[in-house]
């Protein structure tokens, strides 16, 4: 029990992991919906390519945007491509490597879907039973062109009153079928051994660079990250101190009307009390709307420089000649502009 609580947190914690999971997940979708789907051919000439190719090609597609939307490092890498340059320079490595491992992941399930297609056969006999050569097959001698067109377009409805039992038409279907499953085996045996000589032959080289990438692209996401989540924590802190201070304001327009009873019966209560633990003064500081709509379009802007020895206010002091920042401890007042 507790090997799988490890097994578990080590899951959610690992952004890569979560990612490997949802590919997973998607490529399993992808047998069951392929299993579950009834295949009708239309057996007509100017539609059996435009249906066989549609079927074969556009699920793939619809895959494929979806690994690209329930990834999140795919919005991460677009944000760090797009975004300003300010203090701190953009590398086109790290997103490359960004960009390289969203679309493995994402492309996993795509080709689960044309690799299933390819091995099944049908998509392939509908598409291109039109296109094969009668003069391979001896039982289309004694027939006119239109004749054979319209025999090849019935190939894929094998209960056609036209093609049934026809050795002809299982001699054109069994010869599409192996063509479509030797160009499925050999793009498997292809992946398998590009997957193979890729994790056999990096070892080889130099893994600086590749090392430097993982980390830069690993702390980009857990960055954007870390500011989501102080965001939302200073967003809290902020709306309880605004009605905090709300409360507050409105002892003396209580008194001025005699609505309260204990006046001079109780002290005021510190403000700073209400407020909770003074270790959140670096979020306090920003106590306005107006500096924190500075401090996010500064973030967007002009993001801090990767140097924790450069001094802060090197990009820290844009919010000084917005609003005034409180120091710790300092007492803020009644009326807070949200």
């Amino acid at each position: 029990m507790d090997r799988f609580r490890l097994f578990f947190q080590h899951f959610q914690n690992s952004s890569e992991s979560v990612m490997n999971g949802i590919c997973l997940l998607l490529a399993a979708v992808t047998i069951k919906l392929y299993s579950s789907f009834d295949f009708n051919c239309p057996c007509l000439a100017r539609y059996n390519t435009l249906y066989g190719l549609g079927l074969l090609l556009t699920p793939p597609l619809a895959l494929f945007l979806c690994g690209l939307l329930v990834n999140r490092q795919s919005v991460v890498m677009v944000e760090e491509w797009c975004r300003p340059e300010g203090h701190r320079r953009k590398d086109s490595g790290i997103i490359w490597y960004m960009c390289s491992s969203v679309l493995q992941r994402a492309l996993a399930a795509p080709m689960v879907w044309i690799l299933l297609a390819l091995l099944d056969g049908k998509c392939f006999v509908c598409a291109f039973s039109n296109s094969v050569d009668p003069e391979k097959f001896l039982d289309f001698a004694n027939m006119t062109p239109s004749q054979v067109q319209l025999f090849l377009a019935k190939v894929p409805c094998k209960e056609d009153e036209l093609v049934r039992d026809n050795p002809a038409r299982k001699a054109v279907s069994r010869y599409l079928r192996c063509l479509s499953q030797a160009i499925g085996w050999s793009i498997t045996l292809l992946l398998i051994v590009a997957a193979f000589l890729v994790r056999c032959l990096r070892p080889c080289f130099d893994q600086t660079v590749l090392l430097q990438r993982r980390y830069w692209s690993n702390y980009v996401d857990l960055e954007q990250k870390l500011f989501d989540e102080t965001c939302c924590e200073h967003a809290r802190d902020f709306a309880h101190r605004c009605v905090l201070h709300f409360f507050a304001s409105m002892k003396s327009e209580l008194q001025a009307r005699g609505l309260r009873r204990d006046l001079g019966e109780e002290p005021p209560e510190p403000l700073d009390d209400l407020d909770g633990e003074s270790g959140k003064a670096h979020l306090r500081a920003v106590c306005s709307q107006e500096q924190v709509d500075h401090l996010l379009s500064t973030w967007y802007s002009s993001k801090p420089p990767l140097d924790l020895a450069a001094s802060p206010g090197f990009w820290g002091a844009g919010l000084s000649h917005r609003a005034p920042m409180v120091a710790p401890g300092t007492r803020l007042s009644q009326h807070t502009d949200v």
